[in-house]
């Protein structure tokens, strides 16, 4: 959360956290994805003409050579994925040196924002007014870390429509025609999923509540119910799985099995489930829903309802796949601020 009097340039940032960038800090196993080789409007769910604006204004090249010119130098994983190098603190210090010079108050939770002249906002320890407030405060996703509603709640507050939230690249929990997929915890293969028009390749992992793994947290973020298809040996086509033997078929014996015991052999090239639900907000990596994006100037990213208020990042209702498309919708949304005098 930011109070920003854009004239005297006199910038103040409010966190629930006690230290800042806590995303930053545990995601991509504490290396941070920050982004990815390729980005298209297509990797992301949400309004495509109103990320674009923001993709056009600050790109996937502008990012890295921001990062470039501060000293980090991710590197690239599997031919797509941008990390750092040693851990995400690498981007944590850019954010440290540049907010030196301003004012930082941690640890305090903001309870309420009002307007009059200028906004009010009543946080744990004391009240603070500003003529701008950018709100940059997350989704639901991750609440040990501090995250919460809170840019929900102050949207609505000025009227704003919040599109439902839901946990999004989470994993799935069965229904109990799949209960044998717990039986499998552990194990890990490389299957595609189809989904809403929409094919993923990747590995899914089998868990005591269900499966998980980054091909199915792609799918979840187009999940809402029903069926999804999987295709358990995507580099085989229909007609060669049917002539090779048994022990040819690239599949974990395990699982193997304990799929022939259930179902015939053709299935494993479209095999339909319908998911029970997902392990919910504490596990899911984003959160899919927000502030409607149809009440955001797309140019400015300030409210159409509110002058002066303003939305960037995952609060809004853009959610990117897996790969390091939310960190860079959150830079571009950012970088796409234009604030009144």
């Amino acid at each position: 959360m930011v109070a920003h009097r854009y004239k005297s340039q006199d910038i103040a940032l409010i966190d629930a956290n006690t230290d800042i960038a806590q995303k930053i800090k545990i995601s991509g196993g504490g290396k941070c994805n920050i982004t990815n080789i390729s980005v298209k409007l297509s990797n992301f769910y949400g309004d495509s003409a109103f990320v674009d604006e923001s993709l056009k204004t600050f790109s996937r090249d502008d990012l890295l050579a921001f990062l470039q010119a501060h000293g980090v130098l991710p590197v690239l994983r599997d031919k797509r994925y941008y990390f750092c190098k040693t851990s995400a603190t690498e981007i944590i210090q850019i954010f440290e040196t540049s907010l030196k010079s301003l004012p930082m108050y941690l640890g305090q939770k903001i309870l309420s924002v009002t307007k009059k002249e200028n906004f009010i906002l009543e946080t744990s320890h004391k009240i603070y007014r500003c003529k701008n407030l950018i709100v940059a405060s997350g989704g639901l996703s991750y609440p040990r870390i501090g995250a919460s509603g809170i840019a929900h709640e102050i949207a609505q507050t000025f009227g704003h429509s919040i599109v439902t939230p839901k946990p999004a690249l989470v994993g799935f929990t069965v229904q109990k025609e799949q209960f044998w997929f717990k039986e499998l915890s552990g194990l890990s293969t490389r299957v595609a999923i189809m989904i809403a028009g929409k094919r993923f390749e990747d590995q899914l992992l089998f868990t005591h509540k269900g499966v998980s793994g980054p091909v199915v947290l792609n799918a979840s973020l187009y999940w809402d119910k029903g069926e999804l298809e999987v295709d358990f040996v995507p580099e085989m086509s229909l007609q060669k799985l049917l002539k090779v033997r048994k022990r040819e078929i690239p599949l974990p014996k395990r699982f193997l099995n304990a799929f022939l015991e259930r179902y015939p052999l053709e299935m494993l090239k479209s095999y339909s489930f319908a998911p029970a639900g997902n392990f919910g907000y504490a596990k899911a990596e984003a959160t899919r829903g927000g502030i409607c994006t149809d009440e955001i100037d797309a140019n400015t990213m300030m409210s159409t309802l509110e002058e002066n208020l303003y939305f960037v990042g995952e609060c809004l209702d853009v959610t990117g796949e897996l790969g390091g498309y939310n960190f860079q919708w959150a830079f571009s949304s950012a970088q796409n601020l234009k604030l009144r005098g």
